[in-house]
């Protein structure tokens, strides 16, 4: 992927300044709306971190790791919505839009409730699987039983999430991110130091927001509806043809989801090995991987909606134009994060834990994480490509790939040099991610001429 920036930096002068405008405009509510994502988890980090004991901490970073499992497991929600609603956006179909929403919105409500249903394996198996010490895991059910309630809510949300993206309303989709993660961060410091709710109280205080972030979300759809277009039809809602698609394309980001977070709880189990102390210390610096990851992913983001709507046109030249100025902007963006981890990431450190062992660790694995943007960025960039042009069946069998490259790196590493073998397996990992799916990205430029 190198050459790929390399390219980029090449052709930049030759681009158009409206490109330059255009990605910008798209990628910087989008990258304020996402970094209220990780602030949000360095709030609840920062809670958990000062109360009395490691195990507080270790609990809600697993608990966390749960609902990475579960509700970014099912991300095609906000994904798929986003390809599909960018692409009938580009043709200007705006009846196909509409029943992709409410297709979408019905998909979220039953898995929400199946979640809640199957609430006490999910929690009781995941949570055994992953590891940890007893203390660790009491914790953690804590902040699971506490927050789980939300569950169809916040799938709605992704798929509200989805549709601004897809349609470019990305100030709108700031609007909403920061009305949610206020919210929780309200909610957190009331519950937890008013009501004293422990880590509940954490649990609970995002659970909170997810409901108020579905009020605003559906505001935002009646709000923002179509004008003019005839009733929802059953028939065309329940389309074979449409639904199968959906399906498919949900099915593809969903397994490459689960492998994308099969990596993050196998990382987190061979860290739960070494110790509460190394455990928390590796969530911790999880921390500045999520916060450099949802900065990034505004790039990727408004490279889906821009390649979604170029393809939606067949417009290969527009496809082309978005390519190179996302990529351009991304490779900078990840530089940035890169200078200020290794410059500030001691600093950072001693902001979210006044556990000494668990500051101790996280400094000694810190340039791991100050190197992992400049690797990162390629596979987040592409991600947001093969998004917009609904490729999901490449995401997919590219997820797969870079996994097993993972768990057999991670394997063999954490054997000869501990942690810190731990870490250079991640970075392994994210370097397969974007090597990848480069091989894949020709194909997708010949699909839109040949369309």
């Amino acid at each position: 992927m190198s050459e790929a920036a390399q390219g980029a930096d090449t052709l930049a002068p030759a681009l158009p300044v409206r490109w330059h405008r255009r990605v910008l405009t798209l990628a910087f509510p989008i990258v304020l709306a996402n970094l209220t994502q990780p602030i949000l988890g360095a709030v609840d980090t920062a809670v958990a971190g000062h109360l009395d004991g490691a195990s507080y901490l270790g609990g809600v970073a697993l608990g966390g790791l749960f609902f990475n499992f579960v509700f970014w497991g099912f991300g095609f929600l906000r994904m798929g919505t986003t390809g599909l609603v960018a692409q009938a956006h580009g043709a200007d179909n705006q009846d196909e839009l509409r029943y992709t929403v409410v297709r979408a919105l019905l998909m979220a409500g039953v898995i929400g409730a199946a979640v809640l249903l199957l609430q006490q394996p999910l929690i009781g198996y995941t949570l055994r699987l992953i590891g940890g010490s007893d203390a660790v895991q009491q914790h953690a059910q804590i902040y699971c039983h506490a927050r789980i309630w939300a569950a169809p809510l916040a799938l709605g949300n992704y798929v509200v999430l989805g549709w601004l993206l897809g349609t470019q309303q990305v100030r709108l989709a700031l609007l909403s991110q920061v009305f949610i993660n206020s919210v929780n961060i309200v909610a957190v410091l009331l519950y937890v130091y008013t009501f004293h709710g422990g880590v509940a109280g954490i649990g609970a205080a995002t659970a909170t927001a997810d409901a108020f972030g579905f009020v605003l979300g559906l505001a935002l759809l009646w709000h923002g509806r179509p004008r003019g277009l005839p009733k929802l039809n059953r028939a065309a809602l329940f389309d074979a043809a449409a639904l199968k698609r959906l399906v498919v394309l949900n099915r593809d980001i969903f397994m490459r989801t689960l492998c994308l977070l099969s990596s993050f709880g196998w990382f987190a189990h061979l860290g739960a090995r070494q110790g509460d102390a190394t455990l928390a210390a590796n969530a911790l610096l999880l921390n500045f991987q999520t916060f450099m990851a949802y900065g990034l992913d505004g790039f990727a983001h408004a490279a889906e909606a821009l390649v979604g709507a170029a393809i939606g046109a067949r417009d290969r030249h527009a496809f082309t134009q978005a390519f190179k100025v996302t990529a351009l902007w991304s490779a900078m963006g990840a530089v940035g994060f890169a200078l200020v981890y290794w410059g500030a990431g001691a600093w950072i450190v001693e902001r979210l834990t006044d556990q000494t062992a668990v500051r101790a660790a996280a400094e000694t694995y810190l340039p791991w994480a100050a190197l992992s943007p400049v690797i990162s960025v390629w596979g987040f960039l592409l991600d947001g490509v093969f998004i917009g042009a609904t490729r999901t069946r490449e995401l997919m069998l590219s997820m797969v790939v870079s996994l097993v490259v993972f768990v057999a790196a991670s394997s063999a590493l954490l054997a000869l040099h501990g942690n810190h073998g731990l870490w250079i397996a991640l970075l392994i990992f994210m370097a397969a991610r974007g090597v990848t799916l480069a091989r894949y990205l020709p194909g997708v430029s010949r699909g839109i001429a040949a369309a």
